[in-house]
């Protein structure tokens, strides 16, 4: 299938999915997350402020404060994409693509787990995201770990990877979990 038409579909599935079942996986996905290895190891995380109709990362932001670990959050720069350092204080401007970006000029020395977001997953750790390539060219040089937090809903095979696309290490989603290796947990 072509990715501009799964991109839509899934957007409308997600704009579509009830505000109280949306929180429960949520809740269950963060646990999951929290309780990973690769969160546990981390002391800095890269994450993006989520549009509304994608998983809801305020939560993300809140136990990685509690946690005393820094935070980064991806701003566009010349079709590259940098991390930059946030807090509580860290004010943001929409984008372009109307998402919010720090404008923080604490840039993010190393991120040792980046929450990479999509809109569909495949059970073998890739992901169909806006269609922009930000963060697969981001992906090809970062060598730490990476999950992804996809509602079941995201998880579809019937697509092929292209040959820039990156796998995420592990997509946690509120069924079970994908590892990059196409074993399902």
């Amino acid at each position: 299938m072509e990715k501009a038409f799964l991109r839509k579909q899934m957007i409308n599935t997600l704009e579509q999915l009830p505000k109280k079942r949306k929180q429960k996986k949520e809740r269950l996905m963060q646990q999951m997350l929290f309780a990973s290895q690769a969160w546990q190891n981390a002391s800095s995380i890269g994450v993006i402020r989520a549009l509304p109709f994608e998983f809801d990362t305020q939560p993300i932001f809140a136990q990685a404060i509690k946690e005393n670990k820094r935070i980064a959050v991806p701003k566009t720069i010349d079709k590259a994409l940098h991390f930059f350092e946030v807090d509580g204080d860290t004010l943001y401007q929409k984008s372009a693509f109307g998402v919010e970006e720090p404008i923080s000029e604490k840039a993010a020395l190393h991120l040792d787990l980046v929450l990479v977001p999509g809109l569909i997953f495949s059970t073998t750790g890739y992901r169909i995201g806006f269609g922009g390539g930000y963060y697969d060219r981001f992906l090809a040089n970062y060598r730490g770990k990476t999950i992804s937090l996809a509602f079941s809903e995201q998880i579809n095979d019937a697509w092929q990877p292209e040959a820039f696309d990156i796998p995420v290490d592990k997509i946690i989603t509120d069924s079970y979990d994908v590892t990059n290796e196409g074993a399902v947990r």
